[in-house]
This record gives structure tokens, C-alpha cells and sequence, in this order.
């Protein structure tokens, strides 16, 4: 898997858990919500200045946005 679809997947996946929808967590990071819907399904290749506002926003570290994630089915980890 690519890092960038990695990382929208991640994105996408904290969003939800927090009950946040894209034009909420864009309004929080200071972005488009078109911007962010590119960037979760990895069409969009966000800064590093993005990527922290966008973790600060969903109340993560930044390193929760790249890191492989376990699927919830217990499946194996992400290739």
C-alpha cells in the first residue's frame, strides 16, 4: 500500500471514530473539505504542516497518521 493511501485511510479511520465529518475536521485543520476528501483517499499528497494540523485536530500524534494500523476484523496489518 502506498504511504499516502495509508495515511488518508488512517485520517479517515480516527475521523470517524470521533464522530467528526470532512467539513468539520477541514474547518478544524484550516482546509477545503474538497482538500481533505482528496487527501483520505490519497489523490492529495498533504505537507508536513498539514499533517500536523490535521493530527492536532483529531487530537492524535502525527505519528498515528503514517503508522500501519491492525484491521479491526484481526486481520493482518496492513502490506
Amino acid at each position: 500500500m502506498r504511504l499516502q493511501d495509508r495515511v488518508g485511510l488512517n485520517i479517515q479511520e480516527l475521523r470517524r471514530a470521533k464522530k467528526l465529518s470532512q467539513e468539520e475536521l477541514a474547518d478544524r485543520c484550516k482546509v477545503h473539505q474538497t482538500y481533505l476528501s482528496g487527501v483520505e483517499t490519497g489523490k492529495r499528497n498533504p505537507s508536513l504542516l498539514v499533517l500536523e494540523r490535521i493530527a492536532r485536530a483529531l487530537d492524535v500524534d502525527p505519528e498515528e497518521l503514517v503508522h500501519r494500523r491492525r484491521r479491526r476484523t484481526g486481520g493482518p496489518a496492513d502490506s
